[in-house]
């Protein structure tokens, strides 16, 4: 990578991970990202949020040093249970959106039952008065 490809990877969404991300996502080890980052096979910058600093790294370097070290079956593997774990995220979420949507549905129908009863009694009165 050039200069300005390697500056253009560091400022893209979801290019770069950090050292925690690549330890959870890619199963790495911090001692492994340390001695790939020493050799050169990893680029790197610190960050710090809140005065922890981390180490931000390239994902595109990351999944050859993965692919290289353990093969490509455990890079496919890691990244499909990512997937699988972001789906499973996301029905939960649904999950919980419908379970909310429908509260709120029953609500409106009691109002809406409520009103209708109210309506028919004030009419059923009125006939009443009328015939009177």
């Amino acid at each position: 990578m050039n200069s300005r490809e390697t500056d253009a990877v560091w400022a893209k969404k979801g290019c770069t991970l950090s050292d925690k991300s690549a330890r959870k996502e890619f199963g790495l080890t911090q001692e492994e990202i340390i001695k790939a980052v020493n050799r050169g096979e990893l680029h790197y910058r610190v960050n710090s949020v809140y005065g922890n600093p981390f180490l931000r790294l390239i994902r595109s370097e990351v999944e050859a040093f993965v692919d290289k070290k353990y093969g490509g079956i455990h890079l496919k593997q890691k990244k499909v249970q990512k997937e699988m774990d972001q789906i499973d995220r996301d029905l939960r979420l649904l999950k919980r959106h419908m379970a909310h949507l429908e509260k709120r549905r029953a609500g409106l129908l009691a109002t809406l039952d409520e009103a209708v009863r109210r309506h028919s009694r004030q009419a059923a009165k009125a006939r009443r008065a009328r015939h009177k």
